[in-house]
């Protein structure tokens, strides 16, 4: 699979290590939600998700080059419990209205959302990109570089900045959260392991990744 021009590709771009960056911090915040007094958890969303919207909206455009060899790590278990665990922590400000949505265009009624439900939707496709992208097999994190651009384009960077909204209301008001003792979150172990045995990886793009690139192995 690898070019001799693989290293010139986009996916090895600063703005794409940037996003990968800002993106393992993003992921290491939600894993680690038990560690985190409630308001503290809202003051660095308010944070890092600014950062994040910025760092993917200068992500490049790019084309499928293999299509069907992504994987979908984050399975909907854990994403369950992750969406629980930020609902312990936001106790009832976990639900706001929504004001710009395309299913408002078509309702009569006010529609609700919640913060646990966005943030784990974010944290689903940030993770299963960081989890492709790490295989440093340069088509398949293409790939899995482009799924992620068209999913913020088209959803989650909607969402992104529809949940800032409600926690910038909730945080400067100070509105009443939910207990600090949320329930623990633990990213099955398994799923950090992608089978790359028949992925040709050379000793050269190895040792590109280990002087170029963040150190994957602390994204647990």
């Amino acid at each position: 699979m690898e070019r001799e021009d693989s290293f010139a590709h986009p996916v090895y771009s600063p703005n794409v290590i940037e996003f990968v960056t800002v993106s393992r911090e993003f992921c290491g915040w939600v894993e680690n939600l038990k560690d985190q007094p409630s308001r503290e958890f809202v003051n660095t969303a308010l944070k890092i998700l600014p950062l994040m919207y910025l760092k993917a909206s200068m992500l490049p455009q790019l084309e499928m080059e293999l299509d069907g060899f992504l994987e979908q790590t984050v399975t909907e278990e854990e994403y369950e419990i992750l969406s629980l665990m930020i609902q312990a922590k936001m106790g009832g400000s976990d639900d706001y209205l929504e004001v710009f949505t395309a299913d408002m265009q078509r309702s009569d009624l006010p529609l609700s959302s919640s913060v646990s439900e966005n943030i784990a939707d974010i944290y689903q496709d940030v993770k299963d990109f960081l989890m492709n992208y790490r295989t440093a097999v340069t088509e398949i994190m293409n790939d899995a570089l482009v799924k992620l651009v068209n999913n913020f384009q088209t959803y989650w960077g909607q969402r992104l900045v529809n949940v800032l909204r409600a926690l910038h209301q909730i945080y400067y008001s100070n509105a009443e959260l939910g207990d600090n003792s949320a329930p623990t979150f633990d990213v099955d172990k398994d799923s950090d392991e992608i089978k790359t045995d028949h992925w040709f990886i050379s000793q050269r793009q190895k040792e590109w990744q280990d002087e170029h690139l963040p150190d994957f192995d602390d994204l647990e």
